[in-house]
């Protein structure tokens, strides 16, 4: 079983995913962890009714690592209990260039997940071969599927939290649509229960040509980001008017300053004339201006030490060509990467 496998494979760092939720949700809600796995509890039957599969999958991760299944519904469901007080510092971008779809981000989030980063390539029977990269005992976030759609994750930090499929539970149902209209329909129709934004791209055959869209899902219908000269970019604020209007959020102070900085960079990127590969994006990805809060995000000593938040990896995906491209920790620092293909 693939939830199996995945459990005990990564069983050392799930444990340490435990500890490391258990440490967060007490720093950002001031609850233990008891409190958080009933308070996951609730969400159980919003994924039974949109999603059921999965929950088979999450029991196979707890037999694998030896951990209760309610254990890894509370990682899963993470987001939904701690992202009212916390969020990370997420830059994320689709492009599309020479025929070519690509999809980026950042992911930045404490430091101490670092190496609790997994990457998950699943093949499922009757579903699309799919590469997930997040953390262990948790079913999806970024990632890629063979039908060429993609998808990207920035955090939003509100107080809102209703009906609908938790993040992460959405995010996986979406890298195993066979197309488009399917990919759309999980944050439509199912509904994703706590704010975050989605960037959703595809490439044929997903889609009869190119194209992306940025989803700012909440409980209710989603604001939604069409892309601009084959461009659409995204940090930890909401501003589609459909979302702005249904829920408040609370962004950091960089939040703003990145998305101007991201598109300063891909303004200039969407109208050149030169090469285009994994290698420039990784550039743009390590930027620095406003640092240390700056695309590429370092420690900063400013911040209560509960708050620092880092860059952890960088993900370049060319949806055209099924490939995705990982960086794990800041861009910046390395140029050794992890190159995967679903062609």
């Amino acid at each position: 079983m693939i939830g199996e496998a995945h459990g005990r494979i990564h069983a050392r760092l799930i444990q340490h995913s435990l500890t490391v939720y258990a440490q967060l949700f007490h720093d950002f809600v001031g609850i233990d962890w008891d409190a958080a796995r009933r308070e996951a509890g609730r969400f159980q039957a919003m994924i039974e009714r949109g999603f059921p599969a999965i929950l088979e999958e999450m029991d196979g991760i707890a037999r694998g690592a030896g951990v209760d299944f309610t254990d890894v519904l509370t990682l899963n469901c993470r987001s939904e209990i701690a992202l009212t007080r916390a969020s990370g510092g997420c830059s994320a971008f689709a492009l599309l260039r020479d025929g070519q779809q690509w999809l980026a981000q950042n992911w930045d989030w404490r430091t101490d997940q670092l190496h609790n980063v997994v990457v998950l390539r699943i093949e499922g029977i009757g579903r699309p071969a799919l590469i997930s990269i997040g953390e262990a005992g948790m079913v999806g976030k970024v990632g890629l599927n063979a039908q060429g759609i993609g998808v990207c994750l920035n955090a939003i930090r509100s107080q809102t939290c209703g009906e609908g499929l938790p993040i992460h539970i959405a995010l996986r149902k979406i890298l195993e649509s066979p197309d488009w209209d399917s990919a759309l329909r999980v944050v439509t129709d199912d509904r994703v229960c706590s704010p975050a934004h989605f960037l959703l791209a595809s490439a044929p055959p997903a889609s009869e040509a190119c194209q992306a869209l940025g989803l700012e899902v909440l409980p209710g219908e989603p604001g939604r980001l069409e892309a601009q000269g084959g461009l659409v970019t995204h940090t930890n604020h909401l501003y589609a008017p459909a979302a702005t209007r249904q829920v408040e959020d609370f962004p950091r102070a960089d939040s703003r300053p990145r998305l101007a900085r991201l598109n300063a960079l891909l303004d200039g990127e969407s109208a050149s004339q030169g090469s285009l590969d994994e290698a420039r994006l990784f550039e743009i990805l390590s930027d620095h201006q406003g640092a240390p809060m700056s695309i590429c995000r370092h420690f900063n000593p400013d911040q209560p030490p509960d708050e620092r938040m880092e860059t952890l990896f960088a993900v370049v995906m060319n949806l055209s060509q099924r490939r995705l491209t990982l960086r794990h920790g800041k861009p910046c620092e390395t140029s050794d990467s992890l190159s995967l293909t679903l062609a």
